[in-house]
């Protein structure tokens, strides 16, 4: 059997469980999850190695239209740029449910792109019957190298589409190490974490108008030391992420930190500051040190 190797980007609204679903396949937390719509901020890529196929998948920002300004044009852009550049474009939606969104989401990838119907969260429908009228009607949206109901949740019938994925990647070799997961560092790692914990916490609107710093990250032996900043947009912010006498950043904090532990698999220190910087996603200067431009 021939080897094969590409890469896979998820496409879809906000929402839908690609992050969930590309932690699912590669067997590690990876992608940061929260209830809130457009959590993702940046490309993470996760690989997965097999016998016989490396899936290199790409999970990008869903695409914005809730908020907007340069930081929102620039994630829309990294998610058009990475469907763009992907060998398989993944088309996640939720079972059940196709949305002018939804439609917007695959109507943006390239005709001639090699696409596959992801249909997530199958768990919820009950009886099951109900999703053959509805994957009916995916079909029907354009021309899929294949259609697949999964669950991102329990894993149910990932199997079958990792083996979906690999009829529609190009033959080739392996490109990274067998045991290689991703091509991102733990600074990355570690901002990201913490910014899970702000969108999981915070309220409905205050996490967009939060991003993530990390000032310093040593490593000590087998302790990592770090510091991060959490930028905000008004004084206001700075409180409600504080909580009373500071519990509520000291639980956020805790929370990622026992995140990084596990991931990193070793010891973590983790410093937390606030600092307030107005209108911090229309300056340029901010955003390239935050990887957004």
């Amino acid at each position: 059997m021939n080897h094969r190797c590409g890469t896979i980007a998820f496409a879809g609204r906000p929402n839908t469980g690609k992050s969930s679903l590309l932690n699912r396949l590669v067997g590690e937390k990876l992608s940061i999850v929260s209830a809130r719509a457009q959590t993702t901020r940046h490309l993470v890529t996760g690989i997965l190695t097999t016998s016989d196929c490396q899936y290199i998948f790409v999970d990008a920002p869903g695409m914005q239209t809730r908020h907007r300004g340069k930081l929102n044009r620039a994630l829309n852009l990294r998610a058009s740029e990475a469907a763009g550049g992907a060998d398989v474009v993944g088309w996640v939606l939720e079972a059940m449910r196709l949305s002018e969104a939804d439609r917007e989401a695959v109507a943006g990838v390239a005709p001639n792109a090699r696409v596959v119907a992801i249909v997530n969260q199958i768990d919820r429908v009950k009886p099951r019957e109900k999703l053959i009228p509805f994957l009916a009607r995916v079909a029907q949206e354009r021309e899929f190298a294949a259609i697949v109901p999964v669950s991102a949740s329990s894993g149910e019938n990932c199997k079958s589409l990792l083996a979906a994925l690999r009829d529609a990647l190009p033959d080739g070799g392996a490109i990274y190490p067998p045991d290689q997961l991703t091509d991102r560092d733990e600074r990355f790692f570690a901002a990201e974490l913490l910014r899970e914990q702000l969108f999981r916490t915070l309220g409905e609107e205050l996490p967009y108008a939060c991003e993530v710093e990390i000032a310093s990250f040593k490593e000590e032996g087998r302790l990592r030391r770090i510091e991060a900043t959490i930028w905000v947009a008004r004084d206001s912010h700075k409180p409600i992420v504080l909580g009373e006498k500071g519990a509520r950043l000291k639980q956020m904090a805790t929370a990622a930190r026992k995140g990084m532990e596990t991931l990193f698999g070793g010891k973590v220190y983790l410093g937390t500051w606030i600092k307030v910087k107005r209108g911090w996603s229309e300056d340029d200067r901010l955003l390239r040190s935050l990887g957004h431009r």
